[in-house]
């Protein structure tokens, strides 16, 4: 081939390249030019050649056609939907189960309560008595009068006021107070023995003093025991002066009033000298019906087995 047939064929190839460059300016296909290597602008008015991609190979010569971008390089133009956001992650909720709470702690247990006799009761009252919640003789009863200081006493603690002695009473009293001596869980009586009447030096004598409130068994002038008494009321009096035991009934029941009568040591008709289940429960704030009564069953039983028919009873102010 000659040098003018070689001219030809380049001058056809060139023209075949500048004429596949203008189509795909035309059709839109070249990324946009960035950077400094962008392509100059066609001599004689021809459309400007956009610059090769930023990533284009470096050995690529500069007048190689240029491939059109994917769409997946191409930068957004204004005003594209760039599609629905992400959804936002639900927060995750914890799967763990609530803590259980604690059970309850069980009720105290209650160890007396009124109606209950005994020992136990008996040093209760006389603890009781110690820090002045109690202001009687310790009888070894449970009745309305020591619910009552028993209820004082919690409240005073901060403890629910039941009135009854359960084990946490109990430990907080225990606490609080020394064990009662023998002195003060048997005291001879609640108020001074009051001086012996006359009539009460000789013999074998109950020896009651309605000033006092008090009765002393006496033996030829000597004191044996002494006890809290309770007389009648003012409708039915305990009679005043010297009388003896003329019947001893251990079991006895008021035929008149149909209440029991335990110990009863009869003196004058109807009226004996007898225990008390109201005395040692109320005190003073009630009244026999023309009996002594005797509040300390204790004492009163000892009084019971000692004492014989046909011994002095003097009862006086």
């Amino acid at each position: 081939m000659d040098e003018k047939q070689r001219n030809s064929r380049a001058m056809r190839r060139a023209v075949a390249l500048a004429a596949a460059a203008v189509v795909a300016t035309t059709a839109g296909c070249t990324a946009q030019a960035s950077g400094a290597g962008a392509g100059a602008a066609a001599a004689g008015g021809s459309k400007r050649a956009a610059a090769a991609p930023a990533h284009t190979p470096a050995n690529v010569p500069a007048n190689a056609p240029v491939a059109a971008a994917s769409s997946s390089e191409v930068a957004p133009t204004e005003g594209r939907s760039e599609g629905p956001a992400e959804p936002t992650a639900e927060p995750k909720t914890s799967s763990a189960k609530p803590k259980a709470s604690p059970p309850a702690p069980p009720a105290p247990k209650v160890l007396m309560a009124s109606g209950a006799e005994g020992a136990q009761v008996r040093e209760l009252q006389a603890r009781l008595r110690q820090i002045a919640h109690f202001n009687r003789t310790p009888t070894g009863y449970y009745g309305p009068v020591t619910a009552a200081a028993v209820s004082s006493f919690q409240g005073k603690r901060g403890l629910p006021r039941t009135g009854t002695t359960d084990t946490v009473t109990w430990d907080k009293l225990l606490g609080m107070t020394r064990k009662p001596t023998r002195a003060e869980l048997h005291p001879t009586t609640a108020n001074p023995v009051a001086k012996p009447d006359p009539r009460c030096m000789t013999g074998r004598v109950l020896c009651i003093s309605k000033t006092s409130r008090t009765l002393s068994w006496m033996v030829e002038g000597r004191v044996v025991s002494a006890m809290d008494v309770r007389f009648g009321s003012q409708y039915t009096p305990t009679r005043e002066g010297v009388f003896s035991v003329y019947w001893k009934s251990r079991h006895h029941v008021s035929t008149l009033y149909d209440s029991p009568m335990p110990y009863a040591l009869f003196f004058s008709g109807g009226q004996a000298v007898h225990y008390s289940s109201d005395f040692a429960a109320r005190g003073y704030s009630g009244a026999s019906h023309g009996c002594v009564n005797v509040r300390d069953e204790g004492k009163i039983a000892s009084l019971f087995a000692q004492v014989r028919n046909g011994d002095k009873v003097v009862i006086y102010w």
